[in-house]
């Protein structure tokens, strides 16, 4: 089991920047499939956007071209940078991690949009 850890979310208004990180206990390197979601309030949790050995990357349509997603190994740590954010963005966001056949959850950060 793999624990993850979200830090940097908070309030921006909107068209700002922020940038999401996820943190992991072990080492990401062998994990395959990384990825983030986005939870509203009274909402389901959707998808964000996702990130695949090799560097391949999937996103929301609602995200594409304003948001980022990365990782660095090294740092056993997964980005996401968001720009140009509108209030529809703000929810919690959570990161998860497909490993050994199971998939593992953050706590989440929360990302408030709004004048």
């Amino acid at each position: 089991q793999v624990q993850l850890v979200e830090s940097g979310g908070g309030l921006v208004q909107p068209g700002g920047s922020l940038r999401l990180s996820c943190a992991a206990s072990t080492s990401i390197f062998t994990i395959n499939n990384m990825g983030w979601y986005r939870q509203g309030p009274g909402k389901e949790r959707v998808f964000v956007a996702r990130i695949v050995s090799g560097g391949l990357t999937e996103y929301a349509d609602s995200v594409k071209g304003r948001f980022t997603i990365s990782r660095d190994n090294a740092k056993d740590t997964m980005y996401l940078q968001m720009n140009t954010l509108k209030p529809e963005d703000s929810g919690v966001y959570f990161c998860n991690a497909f490993q050994s056949g199971r998939w593992d959850w953050g706590q989440g950060t929360q990302v408030t949009v709004s004048s």
